[in-house]
């Protein structure tokens, strides 16, 4: 079970802290590596598709932007493609803060 209490992902949650809002309101921030991974994933079906077009790489590709806009907190692909990228952008300056003990890059990933 998810440890945020505003979560109602349960157990299939993806991951995410909470932060305070300007206001005082909990807002739940998607744990960038979770967001890499689906960029990632986006990019390969978005390429996959261009490749050659099948119903089964559209679903995948329609479930991934879906879930991209659903944890970015936006309407539309291209939104939360940017806002991805701001988030592991931000992401990756904390990490030149701190100690990076997982080997990733924090590069951010341009789709």
């Amino acid at each position: 079970m998810c440890p945020e209490a505003a979560c109602t992902h349960g157990t299939a949650c993806l991951g995410h802290t909470g932060n305070k809002s300007r206001e005082g309101r909990s807002v739940l921030v998607p744990d960038p590596k979770v967001v890499r991974t689906l960029l990632t994933r986006y990019a390969s079906l978005k390429i996959a598709q261009a490749e050659r077009e099948r119903a089964e790489t559209a679903r995948e590709l329609e479930d991934v932007s879906y879930t991209l806009c659903v944890m970015m907190g936006t309407a539309g692909i291209h939104e939360a493609i940017a806002r991805a990228d701001a988030l592991l952008l931000a992401s990756g300056r904390a990490a030149d803060v701190t100690t990076d003990t997982d080997g990733e890059s924090g590069l951010s990933l341009a789709v």
